[in-house]
């Protein structure tokens, strides 16, 4: 009998979606193929102290991992001539030190393969400006925006209403909508707490949609998802609690606008150099104009989240994501 394989599943992290991650990370633990793979909780504290858990997966949705005794101080090894703890590496780190290239390189020092985006790719899908530079360089339209940092003027010749982002955040912290220049100031204020470069963006028109990608050279895409917003934007809160908002898998729209998107969300996938798997987020305006939003190199893991949800509307089910991703990884 082949020997089990060993996958470490690391969560928590110093960013603003630590609670995020311990959620999607629980739903990994707990729907990964036991005759295939054996997970290994890595938690990182939201001071940055890493412990290896091997207590019950419910401490660490509920968020009293660290306090318990089965918690253990861990250290990555770096000697490459030494076995490793584990086959593979599976970050379940929502947002910046997670999903930004950072954990992905400390993997690869440490010689162990890493499930998802590699290090350049993170780091691009991070960088909302960067990744819009090359998607638009790959033939694909991106919203006008203009970059700002703090020692520049806080004016902006894009019309209102436009979106004030951090070039480099996730699930929404630090975005505003703003109507007018008289709430340019306080927008500008709060994403700069989240990054010293903001984006001011034009609101793009329509609603937005998404694709679920698999894959390194051969791409398995999952059914496309609609977001119907009852008022403002799928800020943090729609995102995770769906109080005003909906969403639709499949979308509402025709078979051809379907593939289109899906054809779109390929071509992004592959300018910004992902592997393993991707959320690719655009835009679909009333006259069926495709425009690229973000990518998200480590979407929600949640068996309700949207990633799942897309793949499994395609008949792929949560399991087979979790074991498809890894097996990408590690060559299975």
């Amino acid at each position: 009998m082949k020997e089990k394989q060993k996958i470490a599943v690391i969560f928590g992290g110093c960013s603003p979606e630590y609670e995020v991650s311990l959620q999607s990370a629980s739903a990994v633990i707990q729907h990964m193929d036991r005759a295939k793979y054996t997970p290994v909780p890595i938690g990182i504290t939201r001071k940055g102290d890493w412990f290896r858990f091997e207590g019950d997966v419910e401490e660490i949705a509920s968020d009293t991992w660290h306090t318990s005794p089965q918690c253990k101080p861990f250290a990555l090894p770096f000697h490459r001539t030494s076995p490793a703890p584990f086959d593979a590496a599976f970050p379940v780190l929502h947002g910046k030190n997670g999903e930004d290239g950072t954990v992905q390189g400390l993997f690869e020092l440490a010689g162990i393969p890493v499930v998802g985006c590699g290090v350049l790719s993170s780091a691009l899908c991070m960088d909302k400006h960067r990744a819009h530079q090359l998607v638009q360089a790959a033939g694909v339209r991106v919203p006008y925006a203009q970059v700002v940092t703090k020692a520049e003027s806080l004016e902006t010749d894009i019309p209102y209403p436009v979106f004030v982002k951090p070039v480099k955040a996730g699930s929404s912290f630090g975005i505003t909508k703003v109507a007018g220049p008289d709430g340019l100031p306080a927008a500008l204020a709060l994403a700069f707490q989240y990054d010293d470069e903001v984006l001011i963006e034009e609101t793009i028109p329509g609603f937005e949609v998404g694709c679920a990608i698999m894959g390194n050279e051969t791409l398995t895409v999952g059914e496309v998802d609609e977001i119907e917003l009852a008022d403002g934007f799928f800020d943090y809160t729609e995102k995770y609690t769906l109080k005003t908002s909906a969403i639709h898998v499949p979308a509402r729209v025709d078979s051809a606008t379907a593939q289109r998107i899906k054809d779109t969300a390929q071509t992004i996938y592959r300018a910004l150099g992902c592997k393993g798997f991707a959320r690719v987020d655009m835009f679909l305006t009333p006259a069926g104009k495709i425009v690229f939003n973000e990518v998200n190199t480590i979407p929600g893991f949640t068996a309700h989240s949207r990633f799942p949800s897309m793949m499994q509307a395609a008949g792929i089910p949560f399991e087979q994501v979790i074991s498809t991703v890894i097996g990408l990884a590690v060559g299975a």
